[in-house]
């Protein structure tokens, strides 16, 4: 069926694909409206669809997201189905700015899925960020980790389907399924606001767990918008701001003019210059993270792994306690 909106032929070779995130997971894209000529011709305000060199949208988009020109990016949408444990949910709707329609267990059965973190991913908590953690614990800790969560997640299970067969109301069957239950939504929200939320969910600091639904949706954006993706990994992700003190040092080592860049002989800034200029022990080490050679990451979607609608779908409903209708 032919049709007037703008398309990407990428997007629509994974349009309606489920791609399984953790264990019992999934995104998948199931609409969007837009790509990048669509950022050109709000910021241009003008007509021409169809008619731009790629080039000249690629140079408009790369400047817009260069100089924090975000409203046009407001003006393509993405939505998308996913599943993931209650937990990321939690961390994942504090981005308040998308329309929201979660799994309502009051009306819809929930799928007894439950998250197991891998024995690479089970961590101990960390010495130096209170939400975060590092370092490996014991193989048996992990073991003896599992083999509680399932006793509970069991027990839990069987008084939810209990009290389903009970004909107890499902709002109040619901209340001890833990947090690590799968639930479900659908999630609407423009590329503006969608790169924000990569920004901080694809990082290295932000939850592991979260982490892998962001590097999806990342390879969907990819997909959808390529030139503001990659305007966004150049201008945001990879980009690191440089405060006045941090300016004030790179202007004692290098020499600056539209001639190009110089280091200035014997130039050298050491530890306490650098205290005396006003940076804390720890905006020393951001500094030199902020001037290492960045990496760039990839966020390529593995098509392999991709299901159909048909499939998943029967996946959670096979989860669903005695079948129910």
């Amino acid at each position: 069926m032919d049709t007037k909106r703008p398309t990407t032929s990428a997007a629509e070779e994974i349009l309606g694909g489920y791609f399984p995130v953790l264990d019992h997971g999934f995104v998948a894209l199931v609409d969007y409206m837009g790509s990048d000529g669509d950022v050109e011709r709000a910021a241009r305000v003008s007509y021409g669809h169809g008619t731009r060199k790629v080039s000249r949208t690629r140079g408009l988009v790369r400047y817009l997201r260069r100089h924090r020109h975000t409203t046009p990016s407001e003006m393509v949408e993405l939505k998308f189905h996913c599943a993931m444990p209650m937990f990321v949910a939690r961390q994942w709707i504090r981005h308040r700015t998308a329309s929201v329609n979660e799994l309502s267990a009051r009306y819809s059965l929930m799928p007894l899925l439950f998250y197991t973190p891998e024995e690479e991913h089970f961590q101990l908590q960390s010495s130096t960020n209170n939400q975060g953690r590092s370092g490996e614990t014991a193989a048996e800790v992990h073991r003896e980790a599992v083999e509680r969560w399932e006793r509970l997640r069991e027990d839990a299970g069987e008084t939810y389907g209990w009290l389903l067969e009970e004909d107890v109301a499902r709002e109040i069957a619901r209340i001890d399924l833990p947090v690590s239950t799968y639930t479900q939504w659908y999630w609407k929200i423009d590329l503006h606001n969608l790169l924000h939320f990569l920004s901080l969910r694809v990082d290295p600091r932000a939850q592991w767990e979260i982490q892998q639904f962001a590097r999806v949706i990342a390879g969907m954006v990819k997909r959808v918008a390529p030139l503001s993706y990659e305007a966004w990994l150049d201008y945001d992700l990879e980009s690191r701001p440089l405060t006045r003190v941090e300016r004030s040092v790179l202007s004692r080592l290098l020499t600056a003019d539209v001639g190009g860049i110089r280091v200035k002989d014997g130039a050298a800034v050491v530890a306490d210059e650098l205290k005396e200029l006003g940076l804390s022990n720890r905006e020393v080490t951001e500094l030199v993270e902020k001037l290492q050679a960045p990496e760039k990451p990839d966020f390529e979607l593995n098509l392999s792994t991709m299901e159909t609608a048909e499939d998943m779908a029967a996946t959670m409903y096979e989860a669903v306690p005695g079948n129910f209708e």
